[in-house]
């Protein structure tokens, strides 16, 4: 395999690395970030890095942008005719239906493609990129069909300058089908990113003859051996955001924000198996770091940016690593803030040690409230430890945040109804949101669809309205559609979606009360539970003497046999009447042969009751 012709190498090998709409525009870009730092312990490789989706941001609006960002059709859609301008009609179509009516403000799509048009071209002009040898994108959730654009525009204005791309939208057979579909692309590195772009850079400098099996090019015949993935974390250096806060400042020079800072403590998941999940597409094996190193990464970062508030990357922490740096960080008495995603925690005392730590707001793989639906999906969990989840974060300050996927495709009649008594039990802790399945690549639902009912794996539709069919035919997307049972799973569905909606709406009526939706407070020997109502009044109930003590012992899930162990002295059919009692007054949960008592122990600050 050749140099590409005109590639000049008299100084340090230049990249460009750049991360485009539409990524978040009020942190830097951990994958270039990270990158930058790992290419430049070498002398003989210099790396720049680009954040345009802060120009769009600052063009269009941060709040219209952040819409945008959240709303992958949409955003896709902005850029589809600027690839393709025989699919401006039916981009504008699947626009139309993703932005809704009620989103302020109203977006107009030809006016908003016409701007970030000229302003691609705008910014194109303003940086000389025939100085470098190599320009990467980062490619990630909603950043295929801008990327797609700037590196065409900068094929036609260089033809021999080379581009790579990389990140979680090229793994595997995916950028494999980029590759032979785009002629803007000439090179795609699968998986993690450092060591297989160093390679790249190697192989330019003409170190290696060969290129990685991770590094894919449409000439390259025999793979070179695979790199090995970084097994120590730790050897990695800091994420370099310099670049990132320059570019603040000069498109807001006010700043309006303080970013948020990513940080990694881990890649991959230590769970791994839930069927809807392709998250972990890129990565080989979970590994993570050592919670000291961690702190002492969190505490640089935030010295060297001058910012309090973090939010970690991992798809789940290290339990026990995570156990102690939100240890450390409680006794360092810092106000860092931080946000992430964590697998099922049941124990409050844990979720209040995070919260101590920093943790304000969490992610948390809920994903259903049926335990059928919850092992169909093999989440490891079961519904009564959700439902505690849930109860623990309240209890202790912390925001959790989280789906219930509905429409899951072979999901039973019996899984929505089970569902639907169960989120009368969960109204009064903060409203999840409905998630409806979609069908990821590399997902073990796509690797086995019969399993799950699914018959055919299909083109998305919406994706047929953003990409021409003869391109379209020729790639690997990274969501699919599929042909299964979803006519009747939206009918089945369709109550719970109401439902969820109402304990939304129960929420945002509420406000920001001071205290929880369900409540207790305990007086020594008895216990008043308070308990606001989507309809009808606020109840009070009083627990006396045994009452109060087989209430607060169900704080926790325990198992019935274990209850009727720490009451010997009541029968064990009053207690079973009791309990199910306070189940029908939905103050206690039940499932299968365990119990948690779900009113939530009011703050400090609260000295009276309310009616």
């Amino acid at each position: 395999m050749t140099r590409p012709a005109g590639l000049s190498l008299s100084g340090p090998l230049r990249v460009a690395l750049i991360s485009l709409p539409w990524a978040i525009f009020n942190r830097p870009s951990i994958q270039l970030g990270a990158l930058k730092a790992f290419l430049e312990q070498d002398p003989q490789i210099r790396c720049d890095t680009f954040h345009p989706y802060l120009l769009t941001a600052k063009i269009l609006g941060t709040g219209v942008y952040h819409r945008l960002a959240e709303n992958s059709w949409a955003g896709e859609a902005l850029f589809s005719p600027l690839l393709f301008p025989e699919q401006h009609q039916a981009a504008d179509r699947l626009f139309s239906k993703s932005w809704s009516r009620q989103d302020k403000p109203p977006l107009d799509f030809t006016v908003t493609v016409k701007i970030l048009d000229q302003l691609l071209a705008d910014w194109l002009t303003r940086i000389d990129f025939s100085c470098y040898q190599l320009v990467g994108f980062s490619i990630c959730f909603n950043q295929l069909l801008s990327s797609l654009t700037v590196a065409k525009r900068l094929k036609d204005e260089h033809p021999s300058l080379p581009i790579v791309f990389g990140g979680s939208g090229c793994v595997g057979p995916m950028g494999e089908s980029l590759l032979q579909t785009f002629s803007q692309v000439d090179y795609i590195v699968h998986g993690e990113g450092e060591k297989s772009l160093k390679r790249l850079c190697d192989h330019l400098i003409n170190r290696h003859k060969l290129l990685p099996a991770q590094v894919k090019h449409r000439q390259q015949v025999i793979p070179g051996e695979p790199v090995s993935p970084i097994q120590d974390l730790e050897e990695l250096p800091l994420p370099d955001y310099r670049p990132y806060f320059k570019e603040l400042q000069q498109i807001f020079p006010g700043q309006p924000f303080i970013p948020i800072l990513p940080v990694e403590f881990s890649r991959g998941c230590w769970w791994n198996r839930c069927t809807f999940c392709n998250l972990n597409l890129q990565w080989h094996g979970y590994r993570w770091k050592k919670a000291q190193r961690m702190w002492t990464e969190v505490q640089a970062l935030s010295r060297a940016y001058q910012s309090l508030d973090f939010t970690f990357t991992d798809n789940a922490l290290p339990p026990a690593e995570a156990d102690q740096f939100f240890q450390n960080q409680d006794m360092a008495r810092t106000d860092l803030d931080f946000f992430a995603e964590i697998r099922i925690i049941t124990d409050p005392r844990r979720l209040a040690l995070y919260r101590r730590g920093g943790l304000s707001t969490v992610q948390v793989g809920i994903e259903s409230l049926s335990s059928s639906l919850l092992k169909r999906m093999d989440k490891g969990t079961t519904a009564i430890e959700n439902i505690a989840a849930m109860k623990g974060a309240l209890a202790c300050g912390l925001c959790l945040e989280g789906n219930l996927i509905i429409q899951f495709p072979g999901s039973s009649e019996d899984e929505a109804q089970e569902t639907l008594t169960n989120l009368d039990f969960v109204l009064p802790y903060p409203p999840l949101k409905s998630a409806a399945f979609f069908l990821g690549h590399g997902s073990p639902v796509q690797q086995e669809p019969s399993r799950f009912g699914i018959t055919a794996i299909t083109q998305h539709p919406k994706n047929r309205q953003l990409l021409p069919a003869p391109c379209l035919n020729s790639l690997t997307m990274l969501i699919k559609g599929y042909r299964a049972d979803q006519r009747l799973q939206r009918k089945r569905w369709q109550e719970v979606r109401r439902k969820i909606s109402d304990w939304q709406a129960f929420h945002e009526q509420r406000g920001k009360q001071k205290y929880p939706a369900l409540s207790q407070r305990d007086g020594g020997t008895f216990l008043i539970i308070r308990q606001e109502r989507h309809h009808g009044p606020t109840l009070l109930h009083r627990l006396q003497g045994r009452s109060r003590e087989i209430y607060l012992y169900c704080a926790t899930i325990r198992k019935r046999r274990d209850v009727h162990q720490q009451f010997p002295m009541i029968l064990p059919e009053s207690l079973d009447r009791f309990l199910s009692e306070l189940t029908q007054k939905h103050l206690l949960f039940q499932e299968k042969d365990q119990l948690l008592a779900l009113a939530v122990p009011v703050p400090d600050t609260i000295t009276h009751v309310e009616g």
